[in-house]
């Protein structure tokens, strides 16, 4: 004669160890996506400062040719003036622009492993 309690047990424990089975294999599936994403994203990321830094080279030459054809002391200042704010505004523009693509990058990456982590908890809840 079986016991039920036993039978109860082992029931529970068989159902606990495929619901860890099945929680690691998911884990590792999400783990490899969000990898994946990662590096097609730090990929994005070096592809952005290469062409940041590649503008920059090119912006700066353009200001040293645009100084050293001034006539005036007056026109030098002007233009060093224009060239600062043009300097600023980019910054500022560049800036916002990578930190948007850094958010983005991240977001993608982690966004596997989030999904996983809430499946997990709302089979735990039920």
């Amino acid at each position: 004669m079986a016991n039920p309690i036993v039978e109860n047990v082992a029931d529970a424990q068989t159902k606990n160890g495929q619901i860890a089975d099945t929680v690691m294999k998911d884990g590792a599936a999400a783990a490899t996506e969000g990898g994946n994403a990662s590096r097609a994203g730090v990929h994005e990321l070096t592809n952005a400062y290469q062409e940041l830094a590649t503008k920059n080279v090119n912006n700066l030459t353009a200001a040293v040719q645009a100084l050293s054809a001034v006539k005036s002391p007056a026109e030098f200042i002007a233009l060093q003036q224009k060239l600062i704010k043009d300097g600023v505004e980019a910054a500022v523009a560049d800036s916002r622009h990578i930190a948007q693509l850094t958010t983005a990058v991240f977001t993608a990456a982690f966004e596997p492993v989030k999904k996983q982590i809430e499946a997990v908890q709302k089979s735990v809840r039920n």
